[in-house]
């Protein structure tokens, strides 16, 4: 690979990095200030935390919400979260 080529791919790699605007989790006082959207649930078997608030931050994203907020979470054999989605 060139030098040449090997820069492009870098700012390629990062206009898709700056480029993405994910979705955060937001604590009950930080959504004080925020207007509802709506509300989305996940679910699933397995996986981490982390796995979770990926596929929430994923499906808020595609509502076009810019934060969620968790307000039930469930586990056992599987899980169950659900969140308000604010602007």
């Amino acid at each position: 690979m060139t030098i040449k080529t090997a820069i492009n791919a870098l700012g390629l790699l990062t206009l898709v990095t700056f480029g993405a605007c994910a979705a955060e989790q937001v604590s009950q006082q930080q959504a004080q200030n925020l207007q509802s959207t709506g509300i989305i649930t996940v679910s699933g078997a397995g996986g981490s935390p982390m796995d979770q608030q990926a596929r929430l931050a994923e499906k808020a994203d595609a509502q076009g919400a810019h934060a969620y907020r968790i307000i039930e979470a469930r586990s056992g054999n599987s899980w169950h979260v659900t969140a308000e989605l604010y602007k």
